[in-house]
């Protein structure tokens, strides 16, 4: 069966992190170490890390968090899985250059459910033959940034593919600020954020006689733990900074 994984979890205690501390006990190749409670001052944190000796540290925590906690991670030997985003991309383009370094995998995803990843991609292949496009992204009201991690990785990925145009009336006004959503190279980005909701998202197409909806939900954090589990996995045969889940699978 080879060696277990150790796992620690970084915000064990909350929503996200009970459900990766559940899904750690149900699979024979993973061994969950123990929490580490970030907030801690960080001689703690680096004691804690010291005692537990993890080879993972699965991360959802905050955004403010993730910068200091990579650094951590890069300290003591760790590979990081982080489900929290919040890095620039200048960030991330450090963090690839430490951890390739360091010969240390490190997986930073917005989105850990397979069905979003699909989305992602689906919305990229549509985008080269429908280029006017508008995103909906709906969380629950706890959620801290807008638009969405997983939003602005739709995006990118649309951009990278997608004819560059404004889209909309040339004249168009919005007699109120913000109406018309968040503006990500001429197409737009829309936050929606209700109770009851876990993490949702709509990409919509429009062209002349026809339209395109690509949408997925996930209806509780469940459908979030498969991925996290592969990433855990993946990054043990990693060198350098993973940008989404995208890249690991076909």
């Amino acid at each position: 069966m080879g060696q277990h994984i150790r796992v620690a979890v970084a915000g064990a205690k909350g929503r996200m992190g009970q459900e990766v501390v559940k899904m750690l006990g149900q699979d024979d190749r993973l061994a969950y170490v123990g929490e580490l409670d970030t907030r801690e001052d960080e001689s703690a944190v680096k004691a804690r890390l010291e005692e537990m000796k993890p080879d993972v540290l699965v991360d959802f925590t905050t955004p403010h968090s993730i910068y200091r906690n990579l650094e951590l991670c890069l300290e003591h030997g760790v590979r990081p899985v982080v489900g929290t985003t919040g890095l620039s991309p200048e960030q991330i383009q450090e963090m690839d250059r430490r951890y390739s370094e360091s010969q240390l995998g490190c997986i930073i995803a917005p989105n850990f459910a397979i069905g979003a990843i699909l989305c992602m991609k689906f919305a990229a292949m549509a985008a080269k033959y429908m280029p006017h496009v508008e995103i909906i992204e709906l969380h629950h009201d706890k959620k801290l940034d807008a638009p969405s991690g997983t939003a602005l990785k739709t995006a990118e990925m649309i951009a990278a593919v997608r004819q560059e145009q404004k889209q909309g009336h040339p004249e168009e006004k919005e007699t109120i600020p913000g109406a018309r959503g968040a503006d990500y190279d001429g197409f737009r980005i829309h936050s929606v954020r209700l109770p009851g909701m876990v993490a949702h998202q709509e990409v919509l197409f429009g062209a002349t006689g026809q339209t395109l909806s690509i949408r997925h939900d996930s209806i509780n954090r469940e459908s979030f733990m498969p991925g996290v589990n592969m990433a855990i996995k993946a990054v043990m045969n990693m060198s350098g900074l993973v940008y989404g889940l995208e890249h690991l699978i076909d």
